[in-house]
């Protein structure tokens, strides 16, 4: 089990800059997947908000789990999510996404044991380096010991 010292180590840590294209057609289909009233010309439907920042995020989820010494296998599960609007994201427009680590906390409980939370935090800009939404994550990571 990774250490409280290393684990509080990541906070800080920057994602590689990441970018996000909102495709015509990809827009399209999502909007009619979700049965999207009709959205004012070339703005987004505001689940891009979500898809933008964590597809463009810069890192896979395989490296979040490692940076936070954990694998798929090990069962982390999606903590909380949170969207703050600046300003509508717009069909066709290309963002950029810059990230960091915000808080890494160990907690236990009597029935859930040890666990680990990790929060993130991903803007998504516009080409002209205006955020436009700021998504905030987190993952939670059991931990457990093996027995000697």
């Amino acid at each position: 089990m990774i250490e409280v010292d290393a684990l509080e180590a990541i906070v800080g840590t920057e994602f590689p800059l990441g970018t996000f294209t909102i495709e015509e057609h990809e827009h399209w289909l999502c909007a009619d997947a979700v049965l999207s009233p009709a959205l004012p010309a070339g703005i987004a439907h505001p689940m891009y908000g979500y898809y933008a920042a964590v597809t463009g995020m810069g890192k896979s989820l395989d490296e979040i789990f490692a940076d936070a010494d954990a694998t798929a296998d090990d069962g982390p599960m999606f903590g909380e999510a949170g969207l703050e609007f600046h300003k509508p994201l717009r069909v066709g427009a290309t963002y950029s996404v810059t990230g960091r680590y915000t808080s890494a906390v160990r907690k236990s409980g009597k029935r859930a044991g040890v666990f680990d939370i990790v929060e993130f935090q991903l803007e998504v800009a516009d080409e002209a380096a205006e955020v436009a939404v700021v998504s905030t994550n987190s993952f939670v990571y059991p931990r457990r010991e093996v027995d000697p």
